[in-house]
């Protein structure tokens, strides 16, 4: 591990955060805290904190030592001042004095202690920090220090790397009881500069920001350097070489990882899935001995939360037996959830029967010779869960390569995964509608279809745009955000939308709710349009439709969690215009296509449902065209496009409020809703 200072950077810090007034000691506290966390080998996703301690002014303006510690929510890879909240320091040093204190009582008297209110919690071992005397602070969960003290014998290892340099503390829970023990080895022998906490981390410390900073990157790669002594490989086991694709086994996953499952509500709770493989991954997932050393436990604490305290595993995937293959994986997950329910009814009558049961379902899920995938709520919490399974991935390789891993027993897990603190971390903001919902758009590059993929992404679903036009679908992921997936994709080929629908598996684990939207608008007097303008507008505005349900319907039936089939038919369908024929005719065919998905999936929980749109601005109704529908019916643009009985214009964002509430109507199929202002002669019975 190389050293990332920059005197330069460090410099820039300074300056740039003295002109908001911040002082030099919290710059460069932020500027080691973003090299320490924005190395996956020290810190993933919340895990470890930094401190300095340093004046500030109270409220009257008087200075007053202060620990400016790592607050709870903020990330050390991208973390700012506001995420290092000043506590006052001497009130936090005077409670080393007590005997005991409840965490409820540490996390509170910690916040009537901030400068600022309003800032958010303290660190969880900002008194560990607080009963150290050096000024900086660093704390990492090191990937190859936790190889070496994951280990049945990681202590004496761990003395013979780091010999007298550093403190040795026995795993415990963080909180008071850590930071007396930390604090009191540290008495016995003030001259370490850092402590190895066994089987969760490692601290450095020292009186100034970069000495703290490379003490850590030095200690880490003696860690490396011992675990490159004469290491042995994972056993393979013997694998089938003919495995069925991604596409093929993530719906059947996702499907089976459900938390929730209300077929005659209509309600389910899925989880999304981030798939990750490497040769690393392969050759840890199709060890012989995965069974045991995968279900032994976190590689630190802090990840039970995001990962569960194993994964669950599941057979191979051959290639030419799906169904069977699909049996043994709800086999499976059954087997993982009476597995946590028993987990959890010992561990919860050890601690009296106080805690309620979380959620019994996996995070991360191992498939031999496939690879990894990480399951949350969104695409971001599963990319998380699959960093950490990935960091698990090498920990448990380096453990096994000297010895064999062994992280800290169960009833350590099981009291971090419920220790109300660590829970905290997670936040209780309640989720969008859509969460936990993967949508498809299609034509989602421009018009109608960008404001519906727009809409779908700010009720929570994660969202992929499919667009002829690549250039558009870029855009739009630009203008969305998050995780969404932008894809060329022309609807009229098969092989396209089975390719876009495959990378869209591969992305997020499966679809739910589509929208197929993608048309043109073909004009001409139906006595004498060619064949081949007709059937051009065939291809578009009705076969292409055919061709996204089919495919997005055999994910769903695959997931087994229902879904949502969305199709944008216009007001044509019901109401030809004149010279309009060549739109009107596939687009009426798609109508009916609609009902047909209704009737024949709707035992399977597939529900199909149209909106039919009049007179919308978009790239299919030009400026041009408004012109020309106008002169065809002899009236003014502005009548024509407020000829409705409201004389209001419908925009697009009217058009994707319809698709929106259409994919939250649990209830309701073969249904058409009519997005025009008012238009008897389209309107539906």
């Amino acid at each position: 591990m190389k050293s990332q200072w920059s005197d330069a950077d460090a410099q820039s810090f300074v300056a740039r955060y003295g002109e908001k007034g911040v002082g030099a000691d919290l710059a460069l506290r932020v500027y080691t805290t973003r090299l320490l966390g924005s190395d996956p080998a020290l810190v993933l996703h919340g895990g470890g904190n930094t401190s300095v301690k340093t004046r500030a002014k109270d409220m009257l303006g008087e200075p007053v030592d202060v620990l400016c510690v790592k607050g709870s929510g903020w990330d050390m890879g991208n973390i700012e001042p506001a995420g290092l909240p000043a506590v006052k320091l001497e009130p936090l040093r005077r409670l080393r004095a007590l005997e005991k204190l409840s965490d409820e009582d540490m996390v509170n008297y910690q916040r009537i202690n901030l400068l600022d209110s309003s800032a958010p919690n303290p660190s969880v071992e900002t008194l560990l920090h607080a009963f150290l005397p050096q000024k900086f602070v660093d704390h990492t969960h090191s990937t190859a220090v936790l190889a070496i003290t994951d280990q049945p014998e990681g202590d004496a290892i761990a003395r013979e790397t780091f010999g007298e340099r550093v403190a040795y503390v026995p795993y415990t829970i963080p909180g008071f009881a850590l930071a007396r023990s930390v604090s009191g080895i540290f008495d016995q022998n003030p001259k370490v500069q850092g402590a190895i906490l066994l089987r969760h981390g490692i601290f450095t410390f020292a009186d100034d920001a970069r000495s703290a900073y490379e003490l850590m990157i030095e200690m880490v790669t003696q860690a490396e350097a011992r675990l490159a002594k004469g290491r042995k490989t994972l056993v393979r086991a013997n694998l089938s070489s003919e495995l069925a694709k991604l596409p093929e086994i993530a719906p059947v996953l996702r499907g089976a990882v459900a938390l929730e499952k209300n077929p005659r509500e209509g309600k389910f709770k899925r989880q999304i899935l981030c798939f990750r493989s490497n040769p690393e991954i392969l050759n840890y997932a199709g060890g012989a001995e995965l069974a045991r050393y995968s279900q032994q436990g976190v590689a630190t604490p802090d990840h039970t939360i995001r990962t569960k305290n194993w994964p669950l595993l599941v057979p191979p995937p051959p290639a030419n037996n799906l169904a069977e293959w699909s049996q043994n994986v709800r086999a499976a997950v059954d087997e993982f959830v009476a597995h946590y329910h028993a987990y959890f009814a010992r561990n919860n009558e050890r601690v009296k029967g106080i805690k309620k049961e979380l959620d019994p379902f996996p995070r991360v899920i191992l498939v031999p010779g496939v690879g990894l995938f990480g399951l949350g709520a969104s695409a971001k919490d599963a990319a998380i869960a699959a960093d950490i399974a990935e960091n698990t991935v090498e920990v448990v390789t380096a453990a096994e390569s000297m010895s064999r891993y062994q992280p800290i027993p169960e009833e350590d897990q099981f009291d971090v995964e419920y220790w109300s603190l660590e829970q905290a971390k997670l936040g209780k903001a309640a989720e969008k509608p859509l969460a936990r919902q993967v949508a498809v758009i299609t034509g989602g590059g421009s018009g109608i279809g960008l404001a519906t993929a727009k809409a779908m992404a700010k009720q929570g679903a994660e969202v992929a745009v499919l667009d002829v036009d690549g250039e558009a679908a870029a855009r739009a992921v630009k203008a969305i955000g998050g995780a969404a997936l932008g894809l060329v994709c022309d609807v009229t080929k098969a092989a396209d939308v089975q390719r876009a629908f495959d990378a869209v598996v591969e992305k997020f684990g499966g679809v739910d709710i589509v929208v197929s939207n993608a048309g043109a608008a073909w004009q001409g007097r139906i006595g004498e349009v060619d064949d081949a303008t007709l059937r051009r507008s065939f291809e578009l505005n009705f076969f292409a439709h055919q061709t996204v349900a089919q495919t997005a319907a055999r994910i769903m039936k695959a997931q087994g969690t229902g879904g949502c089939l969305l199709f944008n038919t216009s007001k044509q369908a019901v109401n030809p215009g004149k010279d309009f024929g060549p739109y009107g005719l596939p687009k009426a065919a798609t109508l009916f296509l609609v009902k047909q998905y209704a009737l024949d999936y709707g035992a399977d929980g597939i529900r199909s449902n149209a909106v039919n749109a009049d007179r919308v601005r978009t790239g299919l109704l030009s400026d041009e065209m408004v012109a020309a529908r106008a002169k065809a019916r002899g009236v003014s643009e502005a009548d024509y496009m407020g000829g409705n009985l409201l004389r209001r214009e419908v925009t697009a964002e009217d058009v994707a409020d319809a698709f929106v509430f259409l994919a939250l109507a649990n209830k309701t199929t073969a249904a058409t809703l009519t997005v025009d202002g008012g238009n008897i002669e389209a309107s539906l019975r």
